[in-house]
């Protein structure tokens, strides 16, 4: 009998902590957002153009995106990584894969962002870089946008 509750013990302690979106998110970015994207002039910062994502970060530092400004059909979803950088800072990096109307590969492009959330943990900010490489990684081109999210929650 000691030993089952020593097991009991054992799993409660080393079972990964799971925070739901309603309850306890101060400082947390895990949770789907919907995110407004913005593209820009890397130099001078004016806005060329917005769009809408819809972004998942997931505990352990896992991380998906799905975006409204390049059709589906030619590009996967972004998938990649974020991790907390100190108080309400985070950062993420994505990739997904490119393809032109035929269905031809055409490279892949990689986005890294720094976050900062709001204190009450439903509304973030970020910036950063898209870099496109050609299908043998060449770099092609880098591009830069900001966002603005709110988290996606039942009202």
């Amino acid at each position: 009998m000691a030993c089952i509750g020593l097991l009991i013990l054992f799993l409660t302690i080393d079972m990964p902590v799971s925070f739901a979106q309603s309850n306890g998110l101060e400082g947390r970015l895990e949770g789907t957002w919907n995110v407004r994207v913005t593209i820009r002039d890397c130099a001078s910062g004016t806005q060329i153009r917005s769009f809408d994502s819809l972004t998942m970060f997931m505990a352990g530092g896992a991380m998906i995106d799905s975006t409204s400004g390049i059709p589906q059909a030619m590009k996967t979803p972004g998938q990649g990584i974020w991790e907390h950088a100190g108080g309400t800072t985070y950062r993420f990096k994505f990739k997904s894969f490119s393809f032109d109307a035929a269905g031809n590969f055409t490279g892949w492009t990689i986005i890294q962002h720094q976050a900062t959330l709001n204190s009450a943990a439903d509304a973030y900010i970020s910036g950063g870089t898209a870099n496109i490489y050609s299908p043998i990684g060449n770099l092609l081109a880098t591009g830069c946008s900001t966002t603005v999210a709110t988290r996606f929650a039942f009202d």
